[in-house]
């Protein structure tokens, strides 16, 4: 037997929605037994329901308190891979910051390939350029001139 599409609303009667929460909670509960039988995991569920005053806790509190127990106690196996939202935060800031870096080499190197190419078709380079950009243009030269030497040392082997 086929089953229906679910409409994902909110149930606005209670008793169907108080039915539908408890078919859901055994098949969450199902699922969680399953779980820890067949890959031999520990592993606990906490269900807080708008119906009842307690959490329902499987297998037991007691089982569930091991859980959590073992869970923080647990040594950090891959420090990358597990992490709060400041470390998270913080390391998408770090890369962030590396792409801006590389981003702002990268137009660096546009904007002398444009001062050079322009050089080039007029023969004058502007006066307005700090000691520093000329450093950085006279680098690139040397860069290119390497480049075009080695590719005239393959072309003549």
């Amino acid at each position: 037997m086929t089953r229906r599409k679910v409409k994902l609303a909110f149930i606005s009667d209670d008793t169907a929605r108080k039915a539908s929460y408890n078919k859901r909670k055994k098949g969450l509960i199902k699922k969680v037994r399953e779980l820890t039988t067949l890959c031999g995991i520990p592993a606990c569920a906490i269900i807080s329901s708008p119906f009842d005053s307690q959490p329902e806790v499987w297998p037991n509190p007691e089982g569930a308190m091991s859980v959590i127990d073992r869970y923080k106690n647990s040594t950090v196996k891959d420090e990358n891979r597990n992490v709060n939202q400041e470390r998270f935060l913080t390391q998408r800031i770090n890369k962030a910051r590396n792409q801006v870096r590389k981003l702002k080499y990268d137009n660096r190197e546009q904007e002398l390939n444009l001062l050079m190419f322009g050089y080039l078709q007029n023969n004058n380079i502007s006066d307005d350029l700090t000691s520093e950009e000329l450093k950085d243009f006279d680098k690139l030269v040397e860069k290119k001139l390497k480049e075009v030497d080695s590719k005239i040392k393959k072309l003549d082997a």
